[in-house]
């Protein structure tokens, strides 16, 4: 059966690996030569490249530039091809399937062991294990040659480099129906497409997110160096590198200002909020939780609580427990979806401090605008990593979000209670 670089945790220190081949040298010493060069170059898989430990039907890997989004795919086909299983290859094109997926040194070839390597048979766009395993290889450009074909698995590679990512999608969705459980995994570089918005959305979906310096064990030593000393805090890096969703047009939050918005907690808070974002429905939209403190003149996002398919009660008591542990002085909650219900439910809740109800009266741009300003002003920090909460921050005023921005709004209305009063607010110069 074909099996890749984990199956071999036991052979790979030198004095397993030296007993285990010493039992085929005498009938296979051609075989035990390849097979010790194979092992001794195979690496354990990273615990960003195993599959999420939760059951999901699509995992949806987002990462950097060399993160190993490849290999990770690949080593999942692997253990679904033991089973000689029936399987998919979907990538850009046909040229990047057959010189990616399958002969690249991360590919399909380079991680099976050599007595079970696969066989390419161009003629049939195929990959064939010695256990009857088959993947057929397919290109996004031809959304309609997956009409017809059923399969147990398959591995998408690069989506947001897909022509007709949400039509090839579809026509393969439609062919995963053999077996108890069709799964499908998807690896791709992140861009700021419509159809990865609405992939990100769906249930089912177990996302894992890794920056190229997650696999940086397994690059060039001077490749991450260079690139950040090109690129870094550009949305170029933020993309590439960092594998976050970057606005390009129209957005308020630049990715330079994000980047450089790191630090740590201080030891001392003056004041701390937990802003509230209630959904309109208990099964639709997110309900936005963020909690962000104030020091002096500059504010510090320490949490982001957002969850979504919560009912009133489970929001409620979410963002109760924040401000308990925070110590927060208010609980900030947007009413224009449920008005008194909102005060209602957090009260029911048992908050251990006041609760504000704030109502918008201008659009999210609006609202948002001058807290975009503080970030520019390097006067907004975040405690933590928050790539969820940055991606909304950058599709601000884009108009090319699938959902509502809650994190982002639960945000803007936590900085807006402490940073801009009639004291604090930013002062903006049309020029």
């Amino acid at each position: 059966m074909p099996r890749c670089a984990n199956d071999w945790r036991s052979l790979l220190d030198p004095e397993s690996l030296n007993t285990w081949l010493s039992g085929i040298d005498e009938n296979r010493p051609d075989l035990a030569s390849q097979l010790e060069e194979s092992l001794r170059t195979l690496r354990i898989r990273e615990d960003h490249q195993l599959p999420p430990p939760d059951p999901w039907v699509t995992w949806l890997f987002l990462g950097g530039r060399g993160a190993g989004k490849t290999y990770a795919g690949a080593a999942w086909l692997i253990e679904q091809a033991t089973a000689g299983a029936r399987l998919a290859l979907v990538g850009p094109t046909f040229h990047d399937v057959r010189e990616v997926m399958i002969e690249g040194p991360s590919g399909l070839k380079a991680l099976s062991l050599p007595d079970e390597h696969p066989r390419w048979e161009a003629s049939r766009r195929r990959l064939v294990w010695p256990n009857g395993a088959t993947a057929y290889a397919f290109s996004a450009e031809d959304p309609d040659s997956l009409r017809g074909p059923q399969f147990h698995a398959a591995w998408a590679d690069e989506f947001c480099a897909w022509p007709k990512p949400g039509d090839t999608l579809a026509m393969l969705r439609f062919g995963l129906r053999l077996g108890a459980d069709p799964r499908l995994v998807v690896t791709t570089t992140p861009k700021p497409h419509r159809a990865l918005k609405v992939l990100m959305a769906e249930p089912g979906v177990s996302l894992t997110r890794a920056g190229t310096s997650a696999n940086a064990g397994n690059l060039a030593p001077a490749f991450l160096r260079t690139l950040e000393s090109l690129y870094g805090g550009t949305r170029l890096a933020a993309q590439e590198l960092d594998g976050v969703i970057v606005e390009t047009d129209g957005g308020l939050f630049r990715a330079e200002d994000l980047a450089r918005c790191r630090a740590a907690r201080p030891a001392r808070l003056d004041r701390v909020v937990v802003a509230v974002d209630p959904p309109a429905t208990a099964g639709g939209d997110a309900c936005g939780i963020v909690v962000v403190g104030r020091r002096d003149d500059r504010a510090f996002v320490l949490a982001d609580e957002t969850a979504r398919g919560l009912s009133p009660a489970g929001w409620a008591a979410r963002a109760v427990a924040a401000a308990r542990a925070w110590s927060a002085d208010a609980l900030v909650a947007e009413a224009n979806q449920g008005g008194d219900m909102v005060r209602s439910v957090l009260a029911q809740a048992d908050p251990p401090c006041r609760v504000k109800l704030v109502r918008a009266s201008v659009g999210k741009r609006a609202r948002a605008e001058p807290v975009a300003a503080l970030y520019e002003q390097g006067r907004v920090l975040h405690c933590g990593s928050f790539v969820a909460l940055e991606e909304e921050l950058m599709a601000l005023g884009s108009g090319d979000l699938e959902h509502s921005p809650d994190r982002a709004d639960a945000l803007v209305w936590a900085v807006s209670e402490l940073m801009l009063g009639p004291a604090q607010r930013p002062r903006l110069r049309a020029l």
